[in-house]
């Protein structure tokens, strides 16, 4: 679909927007951005992609959670895909993981959508 800061991968229905190492305040606007233009597109599911990003702040997060937000307002689902530990604590102590399922890997998000999987091998990861 895209380049650039934060890719984005069409699956199916779903969108996979991939995150870098470093997602943060100099970041998060951008983010927030790509995420909800994902949404605006129609797309009836959202994957955010953090497999490869070992640190985000609170701002990053802001930027996840209004997605979700938005994605809850138009009946979308929305997946994290998270493994490092550094990343899954602050999505811990942020309580995001209460608001979006994170899953270790992009297939295992793919996979949780209501209408099905999306092939593993499609995902990547």
């Amino acid at each position: 679909m895209s380049g650039g800061e934060f890719p984005a991968q069409r699956l199916g229905d779903a969108v996979v927007v991939r995150l870098p190492a470093e997602v943060d305040l100099t970041s998060a606007d951008r983010l927030r951005e790509a995420l909800l233009a994902v949404l605006s597109s129609g797309a009836r599911a959202l994957i955010i992609d953090m497999t490869a990003t070992t640190f985000c702040d609170s701002a990053a997060i802001g930027a996840i959670t209004r997605a979700a937000r938005r994605a809850a307002a138009a009946g979308a689902e929305i997946r994290l895909a998270a493994c490092a530990p550094p990343v899954l604590r602050i999505l811990d102590l942020l309580g995001i993981d209460r608001v979006v399922a994170v899953y270790p890997t992009v297939a295992e998000a793919a996979g949780s959508l209501p209408e099905g999987p999306v092939s593993p091998a499609a995902a990547g990861r």
